[in-house]
């Protein structure tokens, strides 16, 4: 299994496919690196040579911004929103949709289990 910043791809994909466990990079950013370090994206990961390997490995570390720096980002960028407290800030906070949808209905995902409320009461004749 050939690893790649830290990543064991799939070695009996091909490397287009492989490439995409790598937390940032999805099909077509494969394809575009795969293209600039000259590597035929139908060849298997596990065929491909230690050379290639390593020039993959540097042009992914060099270019683009995956795996934990990218974890990292993300939630750097989440917080920032929380400590300005603007409405999408808050809306994490609260463990609530982030981006327009519907609460009212919907939304069980973010929002967790239904909470049951209890109801009121009947008044008793007598």
């Amino acid at each position: 299994m050939p690893r790649i910043i830290g990543v064991d791809i799939p070695s009996n994909k091909k490397i287009v496919i492989a490439l995409t466990y790598i937390y940032g990079i999805g099909p077509k950013l494969s394809a575009d690196i795969l293209k600039t370090v000259n590597i035929d994206p139908e060849v298997r990961a596990k065929d491909v040579s230690d050379e290639d390997l390593s020039r993959l490995a540097s042009e992914i570390q060099k270019n683009y911004v995956v795996e934990g720096p990218l974890h990292r980002q993300i939630r750097q960028n989440i917080q920032r929103l929380k400590d300005i407290q603007c409405y999408r800030g808050i809306r994490h906070r609260r463990g609530l949709p982030v981006r327009g949808q519907r609460t009212q209905s919907n939304s069980r995902t973010r929002k967790g289990p239904k909470k049951t409320v209890a109801g009121k009461k009947k008044a008793v004749k007598g």
